[in-house]
């Protein structure tokens, strides 16, 4: 049976391989690390990336944390008892290159005993993609790299976990997706996937080590294409639709504030520079018009 250390020891790993990738990508950029304690229990690695080459603000972020749920997530997960253990992996890059797309991974594992004394375990995730301007061949690789990755496990997992995603990554104020989504999935164990503990593990190691191969293409395909002021501010709307929906929606921002995590690293997700720009209509036949019209639940990418 697999333990908690050895999924959090796993989970620190991948951090390094993708720190070390993504520095390499870029080619100047060095991250800077910052180890913290959380009051009550646990711990991580903050890893953050800036003003490098491509890389203008990123995170690689590790922590496994444990102690008491807060009242409100515990009446969320329907319990009596409130001792947990969380470890996860999460990252946020934010480009400065506007043909380069916004990513966003996260891998985590949970675990707690409930009131009937049976222990709560799930393995949780997703990877998706946020272009400023969509390129559909990029989305079809990315798609595509993610359903190999899936069918790897179990051929229901990509259309089941991309259509979760589109679901999830959606911003309802605004009626249009965070970007062009990808896999999404939660609370995995044996009953919901019909694959041992083990086999989840796995999967939830592969999604991981998916995201350095794709991303690193997509920056390769994209890192010299020109672009003017025009871009830019588009850019920047783009990444207003992002801290939008970080804010409003995203399930991990919610839980580290409630269980009083590290403010730093529950936040840097967010970009360095965002613009909202009052009651925008692109131009006819544009690029950022084509963009807007590709943010939609349902398409197939394949």
């Amino acid at each position: 049976m697999i333990t908690k250390e050895q999924i959090a020891e796993s989970y620190r790993q991948i951090q390094d391989e993708i720190c070390a990738g993504l520095e390499l990508a870029d080619g100047k950029g060095k991250f800077e690390e910052e180890t913290w304690t959380r009051e009550g229990g646990g711990g991580g690695r903050t890893r953050i990336i800036q003003n490098g080459n491509i890389l203008e603000k990123g995170g690689v972020n590790f922590s496994a944390v444990e102690g008491k749920l807060p009242e409100s997530i515990k009446k969320s997960f329907g319990v009596i008892e409130d001792d947990f253990f969380a470890t996860g992996l999460s990252i946020v890059i934010h480009p400065s290159q506007p043909w380069i797309p916004i990513i966003h991974m996260n891998i985590r594992y949970f675990e707690m005993t409930s009131e009937s004394s049976k222990n709560m375990r799930w393995f949780g995730g997703g990877i998706d993609l946020t272009p400023h301007y969509v390129i559909e061949d990029d989305a079809s690789f990315f798609h595509k790299s993610l359903k190999q990755t899936c069918d790897k496990f179990s051929v229901d997992f990509y259309p089941k976990f991309k259509t979760w995603a589109d679901n999830y990554f959606y911003i309802k104020h605004r009626e249009e997706t965070r970007g062009i989504g990808g896999i999404f999935f939660d609370r995995l164990n044996p009953e919901v996937t019909g694959l041992q503990w083990e086999d989840i593990f796995e999967f939830s190691k592969s999604v991981g080590r998916t995201f350095l191969p794709v991303y690193s293409e997509i920056i390769e395909r994209n890192r010299n294409i020109p672009y003017t002021d025009k871009h830019k501010k588009w850019q920047f709307q783009r990444r207003s639709r992002y801290v939008e929906f970080n804010l409003a929606y995203d399930a991990g921002t919610k839980f580290g504030l409630e269980t009083n995590g590290r403010i730093e690293s529950i936040l840097m997700s967010l970009p360095p520079q965002a613009n909202w720009v009052y009651n925008f209509n692109p131009e006819l036949n544009s690029e950022e018009e084509k963009t807007l019209s590709l943010l939609k639940k349902g398409i197939n990418w394949l």
